[in-house]
């Protein structure tokens, strides 16, 4: 599969139009994406088995790169790569060399030359695991856990594989995502990925404090008022408040903000009565989300959690090869040389 047009996607795609790095969904087409899908539907059932293991990435070595905390996400790398039969080494930046005044790329020059062949990468600035696939490392498969509020790729297509299994595909649904859209890397992998994949429509659902400016420019409609925009829904996606990434005063407090934003019962049944509640976690409970809806019927929270592991084992296992690829096409044609 290729994407829409490699030669502007070639950090993240090989000649022939195989992923090598995932580092955003910006560039990757439909086929490249329902790929991603299928082959982490092809690795689902793995985590039933009672020896949850496959041996793609048997003798690779994944080195987890958190510089910005995330136990679930982290979690859910390091159990994929180890279902895949990676070996996997977990860096603590905060006892790292990087905190004793070596540069970020001499740790990962030092990495590189210890045979690492993935880096798995979450950074709070935007751009950081681009500017490692493209300067630093390009000869590793890099894998984008989370930049800044640039992307959360992963995140994005474990929610799109969710929907795709409850709904059948993409074709007519109404999709809202609600809340704290401005420090929202997960809201802008989504919105990229709903309109590839070919939702009807998009909404997000926000006051204006936590919209940036530029959100319908990403492909999507915007409605302020909650009670309007649940309307007719097939897919409602709550956000977190982000209150660590806040500067100054965006909200007026988060009883308002629930009261306004928060999805409860009542608010729910003004969409469609087999829409579907999705959140990417962790779920702050009483504020953007009533646990009655949290824990009901409709809610698919724990069925994310699960497609996690199977997503990051697909676009892991599809980036190496890439990656293989590649090295080969390289070694060939320096031996022809």
């Amino acid at each position: 599969m290729t994407a829409t047009d490699p030669s502007k996607n070639s950090l993240q795609l090989t000649a022939d139009g195989q992923l090598r790095h995932f580092l955003t969904l910006d560039g990757l087409n439909r086929a490249l994406l329902t790929e991603i899908l299928d082959t982490a539907d092809s690795f689902i059932e793995v985590g039933e088995r009672s020896i949850k293991k496959v041996p793609l990435l048997r003798g690779r070595t994944v080195v987890n790169l958190f510089f910005e905390s995330s136990t679930r996400t982290r979690s859910t790398f390091e159990l994929a790569a180890k279902r895949l039969s990676a070996d996997v080494l977990n860096l603590d930046i905060n006892t790292s060399a990087t905190s004793k005044g070596e540069s970020l790329s001499d740790t990962l020059l030092n990495l590189e030359a210890m045979a690492s062949d993935m880096f798995v990468v979450r950074h709070s600035q935007s751009g950081a695991p681009h500017f490692i696939a493209e300067s630093v490392t390009p000869g590793v498969a890099i894998i984008n856990a989370g930049d800044g509020r640039h992307a959360h790729p992963t995140q994005a297509m474990l929610d799109m594989l969710t929907i795709r299994q409850h709904k059948g595909g993409f074709e007519g649904l109404k999709v809202a995502i609600v809340g704290d859209v401005l420090h929202s890397r997960v809201a802008r992998s989504q919105i990229r990925a709903l309109n590839e994949l070919g939702a009807a429509e998009v909404r997000v659902i926000a006051p204006a404090t936590l919209l940036p400016r530029d959100v319908e420019s990403l492909g999507c409609t915007v409605e302020y008022d909650m009670t309007r925009g649940m309307k007719d829904l097939d897919v409602v996606i709550m956000l977190r408040l982000q209150k660590e990434r806040m500067e100054g005063a965006l909200l007026p407090s988060e009883r308002e903000f629930y009261r306004l934003y928060g999805l409860n019962q009542e608010k729910l049944a003004l969409a469609h009565p087999e829409c579907i509640v999705m959140h990417p976690g962790p779920i702050n409970r009483g504020v953007e989300i009533e646990s009655a809806v949290a824990d009901g019927p409709q809610s698919v929270i724990l069925n994310q959690v699960t497609n996690g592991i199977a997503i990051r084992m697909a676009v892991m296992s599809m980036a190496m090869g890439g990656q293989m690829a590649e090295r080969s096409r390289k070694l060939a044609g320096r031996a022809q040389g």
